[in-house]
């Protein structure tokens, strides 16, 4: 990312920021809207994980200035989310239903230069999930694989 993406992001997180509850609403039923497979990775209360989730970007978009200070919690978050069943397929509508939450969440001020830098954010730290996802090992299942896996 650039310095000035990075300024983008950081600025006009500022506006998500005081509708931050209504911007977690729209993200969860845009993404439940576009893969319902991803529901069951999900509680039926969904109320702390709206408010894991802003807390979890505003603290990435915060330290995007210092990616290097957040990657090892970047990884770990991408490790976690693969034992919860998450895939890599997974990451694609998550960027889509984010994107088009600020876009509507920012109206008019989510210009093509806001959008594209919201874009390189989210495809870095999708990135950085991703591969550290890569390190965990499936869970086995069954009493064998448990005592013998």
């Amino acid at each position: 990312m650039t310095p000035e993406q990075i300024k983008l992001v950081q600025e006009s997180f500022k506006s998500v920021e005081p509708i931050a509850a209504q911007a977690a609403d729209l993200f969860y039923g845009r993404l439940f809207e576009i893969a319902p497979e991803v529901c069951p990775l999900f509680p039926a209360d969904l109320t702390s994980q709206k408010a894991k989730l802003m807390s979890m970007i505003g603290t990435a978009v915060a330290n995007l200035h210092q990616v290097e200070k957040i990657v090892p919690a970047v990884q770990d978050l991408g490790r976690r989310h693969a034992t919860y069943g998450v895939k890599d397929t997974h990451y694609k509508p998550v960027g889509e239903a984010l994107i088009w939450t600020l876009d509507k969440g920012l109206g008019s001020a989510f210009t093509q230069p806001v959008k594209d830098a919201w874009v390189a954010a989210y495809t870095t730290l999708a990135g950085v999930m991703t591969e550290a996802a890569a390190s965990v090992k499936p869970a086995r299942k069954g009493l064998l694989a448990r005592m013998f896996g």
